[in-house]
């Protein structure tokens, strides 16, 4: 599904989905059916980096045999605060946290270039100010059925809604 066609419109959940992962393979989402997951729009040089990417972190390896995934998508759309390339990237976040949880390529979430995985997330849960992403880590909780109930503001600690995740699992 390319980023500027409309099809995303008719998305019934996550599953309709591809992503390009940091390795550059194409993943069909659907391979997160039946899992709890966390979206993430991702950067390495945010002020929130450190907080997010520990507990999000944490809360894979709390919570990934009972079936969270937590899936990252880096972007550069905020103050150019992921200018590294994908490899630069994972190097980083393996490095610095230990990231074991699934990385993706570096993708835009807002505007008519967004991935259309982020047109569905934010059509399906508005965010406080209107349909956009606000800045990086915006969190969405995505249910067993792949679908999006609810949405966390970057500045939300993962680990405030711990209680969220462990309702679904």
């Amino acid at each position: 599904m390319a980023a500027n066609d409309d099809k995303w419109k008719q998305a019934k959940s996550i599953y309709d989905f591809s992503a390009e992962d940091i390795d550059g393979n194409e993943v069909c989402l659907d391979k997160y059916r039946g899992k709890v997951c966390i979206i993430v729009n991702v950067a390495c040089k945010c002020g929130l980096t450190t907080t997010n990417y520990t507990q999000l972190q944490d809360m894979h390896a709390k919570y990934a045999e009972k079936g969270l995934s937590i899936l990252a998508f880096p972007s550069n759309e905020f103050a150019g605060q992921e200018p590294g390339s994908n490899e630069d990237i994972k190097k980083f976040v393996k490095d610095s946290f230990g990231v074991q949880f699934d990385l993706f390529s570096k993708i835009e979430v807002n505007g008519k270039n967004a991935h259309p995985l982020f047109k569905y997330l934010k059509k399906e849960q508005k965010g406080t100010l209107g349909d956009f992403v606000k800045w990086n880590f915006s969190k969405f909780l995505i249910n067993r059925e792949g679908k999006a109930v609810n949405r966390y503001a970057p500045k939300t600690d993962p680990i405030s809604f711990e209680k969220d995740i462990l309702e679904l699992l």
